[in-house]
């Protein structure tokens, strides 16, 4: 399971800050609450990653304190998430998330 230990903190660019709230709701205290969810699952996102050379793209299922849950799209920039899409999970996503909690020791 892929997990990030060293990183606590967020780099938040004003575009993917703005764009997360307006387009998808989402608001960036949410996105956080994800990242510290026991009950969360980091992929790697192998397409975007390749076209992004060296940026290597995430992907993290999990859910906000209020149980909604969300999918969110990220980058690491030294000892920092940096966040660059946020939405709701559709209903594959969500189906792969509970599947992964329900086998899961968590």
């Amino acid at each position: 399971m892929i997990d990030f230990p060293d990183i606590n903190d967020f780099e938040w660019d004003l575009g993917n800050r703005v764009k997360n709230v307006f387009k998808h709701r989402v608001e960036n205290n949410e996105c956080e609450e994800c990242f510290f969810n026991p009950k969360r699952f980091f992929f790697e996102d192998k397409e975007h990653s390749k076209d992004k050379g060296q940026r290597w793209m995430w992907i993290l299922f999990s859910k906000t304190i209020n149980g909604r849950a969300l999918t969110v799209i990220f980058t690491t920039r030294k000892d920092k998430f940096r966040v660059i899409s946020a939405r709701d999970m559709s209903k594959k996503e969500r189906s792969l998330y509970e599947k992964r909690i329900e086998n899961s020791k968590i």
